[in-house]
């Protein structure tokens, strides 16, 4: 059996860290996975810059209730489902998650949880388990599925290059010239083709 395992953020959805970014006028936020490899890293910056500019969940959630999917994910998500399994895995939060969920008719969603204050301070996070893309896919793998991921950050090639096949979606020039070994794509219906050919 297979399992397609997707990324969200930047695959099927806008990054929300660049949307928030944007909304507030604060260029630092815009750095992501696609710049950073260390995620605690990154997280530890992020909540430093909300924390300088007292921004909270509240904040975020604003943005994020005005964001949709990419042209053309949900059409592309819905043709894949009904191919296979499909697993959203993604180091985002539940807390940012769920209007983007609904707006991709509710896909399964593997993620992470953030702490928050009462006064809606984002204090912290926690991660479902360490590694969480590769973890979950080795757990699949260990179930009996064959696994199919594709992501477009750092933090996706490992669950990429652990599976049977993997692919690169929309990523950088950079990830893209260091991994010449992973076919990339820039358009759901190419993505689309080559999974179901790994499958075949």
């Amino acid at each position: 059996m297979y399992i397609v395992c997707l990324d969200m953020e930047g695959v099927l959805v806008p990054e929300i860290w660049i949307a928030f970014a944007e909304a507030t006028g604060i260029p630092e936020l815009k750095r992501t996975t696609r710049d950073e490899p260390d995620y605690d890293k990154l997280m530890a910056f992020r909540l430093s810059v909300l924390k300088e500019h007292k921004l909270g969940l509240k904040e975020i959630q604003d943005v994020i209730s005005g964001i949709d999917p990419l042209p053309g994910a949900k059409e592309f998500l819905d043709r894949l489902r009904e191919e296979t399994e499909v697993l959203i895995l993604s180091d985002t939060f539940t807390q940012f998650a769920k209007p983007l969920i609904r707006k991709l008719n509710y896909p399964t969603l593997f993620c992470n949880t953030l702490e928050v204050s009462p006064s809606g301070e984002i204090t912290g996070y926690r991660m479902r388990v360490k590694d969480s893309k590769l973890s979950t896919v080795r757990a699949l793998q260990s179930i009996g599925f064959e696994t199919i991921a594709a992501g477009d950050s750092f933090n996706d090639l490992k669950m990429i290059k652990a599976g049977r096949s993997g692919f690169l979606f929309r990523s950088t020039d950079q990830i893209i010239r260091d991994n010449p070994d992973i076919p990339a794509f820039t358009e759901f219906d190419g993505l689309f083709e080559a999974i179901m050919k790994a499958m075949s």
